[in-house]
């Protein structure tokens, strides 16, 4: 046993030694990828949550590894989304901003993630995995943008946001439940959503276990409205209102997940990661937990893009663990790829990196990333290089959510191993690290670019001209 100690809070945290693992070792997993909507750092009980009961979550925590500094690519959801499944940042793929100019795709939007762009289900496709994906999608909601178009073999779940219904000034449809290309229920009742999400997952668990199969199951929970849903066994039941209900029942999913792999004896044989698009929103009254980070959802403060991750996978990833690395979502592409032996596509940029290492605990393996880049729209608004995180000086700050858009007049740094609220600008002390800072910032910008001027580095979105909404037949 190795007894690994972090800096912030003399946290202790036991390490299970395991020897290093190569490609070789390692038989193409299963994978399956749980992405929570708006679930905050601090709202499960392993990453600090005291009003959250989530005793399953803890204790896969405990059988896996935890990754205390793993960033969603955006602080919303649809650029989120995009990243995960491409490896690439939100401008890159063009789905930083909606065709109306705001942060997320809308119903019945021309706009998507191109047919052209290879997600993660492709990629394994061309290994012979089956692929689901059951929940929320919100990367176009048009025909030829649908997940079935994208390399998933089905898709059960929501086209988009949860909260996006009619309403004055807003004639969308109905919000569609469908399964596959056909609405079968609209509006649908989201109270069981996480249940049935739940029930549809095991049943392709069940379907697939013979053969490898990636499940990418983005939950319509906590979510998107101000009174999030739970279904009546866990209704009223939390100590935080409709939100701690959707959490603990959240919880309640993946313990039924879990207990189908080890009773079907699939668990030593499937990676499952657990995490969230992006940080929990600022709500009045306060609902999600981002602590101990700073700032919320929608935003590029830690609050908003750090998400909290678990890595399970019996025999493999050792259990007890935390990596304490900078990783991304972005990196579940590459390194799933590899894991499966799917081949990289070699005619684009994609920004991920492989995590193996730091997934299968090899002895001091460190972060693959030189540095990640805070966008919120088109805007580099800051950049993260080991333990520093360094805001860059803007005139005009993106996002209507940011807690101090004045703060933005000038350069700041911040060392996020012993300042994770970010309080205290340390940049006048450190010259040197803001120069360097600046220099990958440049480079980011060279090759983005932004919406006036767009970089060489940017590839385009998805577009249907004559859009059309998705409703009963």
């Amino acid at each position: 046993m190795l007894l690994l100690a972090r800096t912030i809070g003399l946290v202790f945290v036991t390490l299970v030694a395991c020897r290093s693992l190569s490609a070789e070792d390692i038989h193409p997993p299963n994978v399956i990828v749980v992405l929570c909507d708006n679930l905050g750092y601090g709202d499960v009980g392993c990453f600090g949550s005291k009003r959250h009961r989530t005793p399953y979550l803890d204790q896969m925590a405990a059988e896996g590894m935890k990754f205390t500094d793993l960033y969603a690519a955006s602080g919303v959801c649809t650029p989120s989304r995009a990243a995960l499944l491409t490896g690439c940042y939100p401008p890159r793929v063009n789905l930083h901003v909606s065709d109306t100019g705001g942060a997320v795709l809308q119903p019945v939007s021309p706009k998507g993630l191109a047919p052209e762009e290879i997600t993660i289900a492709e990629l394994l496709k061309t290994k012979g995995y089956a692929t689901t994906i059951i929940g929320k999608w919100h990367l176009g909601d048009q025909l030829p943008l649908l997940p079935t178009r994208q390399g998933f073999d089905s898709f059960y779940g929501i086209p988009y946001s949860d909260d996006m219904t009619p309403r004055p000034g807003k004639p969308w449809p109905d919000l569609p439940l469908m399964r596959d290309e056909v609405v079968v229920d609209a509006p649908v009742d989201l109270n069981d959503a996480t249940k049935l999400y739940t029930e549809e997952a095991i049943r392709f668990i069940t379907a697939n276990r013979e053969r490898p199969f990636f499940l990418y199951l983005p939950q319509a929970m906590p979510g998107s409205t101000r009174a999030p849903y739970a279904s009546e066994a866990f209704r009223g039941q939390s100590q935080n209102g409709p939100w701690g209900d959707s959490i603990e029942e959240l919880d309640w999913s993946m313990s039924e997940i879990l207990k189908t792999l080890k009773q079907l004896k699939l668990d030593q044989q499937t990676l499952v990661v657990w995490t969230s698009d992006n940080g929990a929103p600022r709500r009045n009254p306060v609902q999600g937990s981002n602590l101990p980070l700073k700032g919320w959802g929608y935003t590029t403060a830690e609050g908003g893009m750090r998400v909290p991750t678990i890595a399970w996978w019996p025999g493999t990833v050792p259990a007890g663990t935390e990596c304490h690395e900078l990783a991304s979502l972005m990196d579940l592409y590459p390194t799933i790829a590899k894991l499966a032996g799917a081949k990289l596509p070699g005619d684009r940029t994609i920004d991920g990196k492989d995590i193996t290492p730091l997934l299968t605990g090899q002895p001091n393996a460190k972060s693959p990333h030189d540095a990640f880049f805070y966008y919120m729209f088109d805007q580099l608004q800051a950049v993260r290089s080991g333990p520093w995180k360094l805001y860059l000086p803007l005139d005009q700050v993106k996002g209507g959510w940011q807690d101090d858009k004045k703060a933005f007049a000038k350069v700041r740094l911040f060392n996020l191993v012993t300042d994770l609220q970010e309080t205290t600008d340390v940049a006048q002390q450190n010259p040197e690290i803001v120069q360097r800072m600046l220099t990958f910032a440049a480079a980011a910008h060279a090759d983005l670019g932004d919406d006036q001027n767009p970089g060489p580095g940017r590839r385009s979105a998805g577009h249907v001209p004559s859009p059309t909404p998705r409703v009963l037949p």
